[in-house]
């Protein structure tokens, strides 16, 4: 398993995230990796850690999926995530999930930071993976959230063989336009979250 904490102690971080899917990167002509996609155990828990450690605050959300079609059967799930920026990268926390065992599987028995997927914002979710599907790298997971006045759309790839991770494709949509979720936004939402002691947003 790859640890947060193994890209954080390397000499430059956004080198060691974006090395991680170098040779994907280069084939499909991807600029850079936009999010760093974590499992934990309790994603408040992970939150209010990486917090007492200078990240954040994190933007924290529950809820369900508008869908979530795992390998082409749609499922019924529920969770929690969570959201903050660290030298330009998003990283999402993640806990495992009613409905699915897709994070449960990323899960460190120790109960440390894991890294299991990297995000790469697009403007058509389909129309890469469909790109992805016929170069080998079929769709494991197609869904979407909604949040007024957001939606995003998301598609998890298939495990890379050379070292596990999975690839999204993320686009986020406000009022039919694209948009990457400010930091400042998700740090603002973050700290009111904080303040009213009410530690997730309901979506």
């Amino acid at each position: 398993m790859l640890y947060l904490d193994d890209l954080l102690n390397a000499d430059d971080f956004n080198q060691a995230v974006n090395a991680l899917a170098a040779d994907f990167m280069k084939e499909h002509g991807l600029a850079k990796v936009h999010q760093l996609g974590l499992v934990v155990p309790d994603v408040e828990k992970a939150a209010e850690k990486l917090e007492d450690q200078g990240f954040g605050p994190f933007f924290i959300a529950k809820g369900s999926p508008v869908f979530w079609r795992e390998k082409g059967e749609g499922r019924s799930i529920s969770g929690k995530m969570g959201l903050a920026y660290h030298k330009g990268v998003e990283l999402e926390l993640l806990e495992p999930v009613t409905g699915s065992n897709f994070y449960t599987r990323s899960l460190d028995a120790d109960g440390r930071i894991v890294v299991q997927h990297l995000g790469f914002l697009v403007k058509d979710v389909d129309a890469w993976a469909d790109k992805a599907t016929r170069a080998g790298l079929p769709v494991w997971v197609r869904g979407q959230l909604k949040a007024w006045p957001s939606t995003t759309n998301f598609a998890y790839m298939e495990p890379l063989k050379e070292n596990g991770l999975i690839m999204e494709f993320i686009n986020w949509r406000i009022i039919g336009f694209s948009f990457s979720p400010p930091p400042g936004l998700l740090k603002t939402v973050g700290r009111i979250e904080k303040w009213t002691g009410k530690r997730s947003i309901a979506l």
